[in-house]
């Protein structure tokens, strides 16, 4: 386990004390370490001490006093260790920066598979754990829509919409995260462990839980504000009006992530929920190109791969939707003003193949003008 140097003196041990205390939330954890230096500073902090932090009151002290009799540390490190899931703290190179962002990121996270950073470029897809064929197929061709452009998909792997995603995304050759709501000592629905093992091969497993944790109710919306918490948006496909997958649009729209939905037939109670989305304002989508376009500019680039395996820096998701000849033209214009002639000269294109090529990135609103022959890249 890369995170864990296997010394008793190791750092990650008392943040994993910490951590796994029954009662400790990451926001409070977070105003712990805020006052105290490091994990063991809280840990041998004075009772007066930790009762003045934010959040902390006389039963969490008592806890914190004596962390060994809530959780064995080194049964839990020999438990991830058996199960091959990595630990991996806030700090860490590995934890997905995008959760960073999020007001309460979980401080450790348990990881099976790999992340990697082409999976910062991530759709969530959610959605009923009961689908009608529509929802169904429909899940089937955005996932692998999506896959197939080089977005990881990202889901739940609950029944229904999530695990349609998720074997949609791996059928396409794509890649996935699945956020549990339990521990991974046990996947939760025990029908999809072979899709877990997959997701494993092609993606990672997440969850903020230790391997033996029972998922219980109240433990999916956390997982809920993970699955958007990984993405550029979530798209809702299929939600009768009291589902949790509206939960996740909401989360989605506090964490400033784009949301969609499909629409569905007025007379079906599985699109009550993603209708009413779109008529309170979330963006209606009928396919990729839909949700591709309206991502917007991306926070940093990231780098991705054309289809001859060579990489290129990506600044808006629409860019996977260009052809070669577009993604020469764009590349060529500068984030300073650069001119028709010099577009030219760089790509060696025809004059009247670089106007039309512009014409096409000004209307996907990659490129603007700043004067009659210059452009600037958005």
């Amino acid at each position: 386990m890369s995170e864990f140097s296997g010394n008793v003196d190791d750092p990650l041990i008392p943040l994993l004390r910490l951590a796994m205390l029954p009662g400790i939330g990451p926001r409070t954890l977070t105003a712990l370490l805020e006052c105290f230096d490091s994990p063991s500073d809280v840990l041998a902090a004075s009772s007066d001490a930790l009762l003045r932090v934010a959040g902390v009151g006389p039963k969490l002290v008592e806890a914190i006093r004596s962390p060994d009799a809530q959780i064995d540390v080194e049964d839990l490190i020999a438990e991830c260790q058996r199960l091959q899931i990595e630990i991996v703290p806030q700090a860490a190179d590995g934890y997905p920066k995008r959760l960073l962002e999020l007001c309460d990121a979980p401080p450790v996270l348990f990881m099976r598979g790999t992340f990697v950073k082409e999976d910062e470029l991530a759709v969530a897809i959610v959605g009923t754990r009961h689908p009608t064929p529509y929802g169904r197929r429909q899940t089937q061709v955005l996932a692998a829509g999506l896959a197939r452009a080089g977005v990881t998909v990202v889901s739940g792997l609950a029944r229904g919409i999530d695990g349609i995603a998720h074997q949609a995304a791996l059928d396409a050759g794509g890649r996935t995260i699945a956020v549990l709501g339990g521990g991974m000592g046990a996947i939760y629905p025990a029908e999809h462990g072979g899709l877990a093992d997959d997701v494993t091969a092609n993606g990672c497993l997440i969850s903020e839980n230790p391997p033996w944790a029972k998922p219980r109710a109240g433990m999916f919306p956390q997982r809920n504000r993970l699955i958007s918490g990984l993405s550029l948006g979530v798209c809702v496909i299929e939600a009768a009006d009291r589902s949790g997958a509206l939960i996740t649009a909401r989360l989605a729209s506090e964490q400033g992530r784009d949301c969609f939905a499909l629409p569905g037939p007025v007379n079906s109670r599985m699109s009550r929920g993603t209708n009413q989305l779109i008529r309170d304002g979330v963006t209606l989508i009928q396919s990729v190109d839909d949700i591709l376009e309206s991502l917007g500019p991306l926070s940093q680039p990231v780098q991705v791969r054309d289809s001859d395996d060579a990489p290129r820096q990506l600044h808006q998701a629409a860019e996977l939707l260009l052809n070669e000849q577009e993604c020469l033209v764009l590349d060529a214009i500068g984030a300073m003003a650069t001119s028709i002639d010099e577009i030219i000269a760089n790509t060696k294109l025809p004059a009247h193949r670089v106007l039309s090529t512009v014409s096409v990135l000004e209307m996907r609103r990659l490129v603007r003008r700043t004067g009659g022959q210059h452009l600037v890249r958005i």
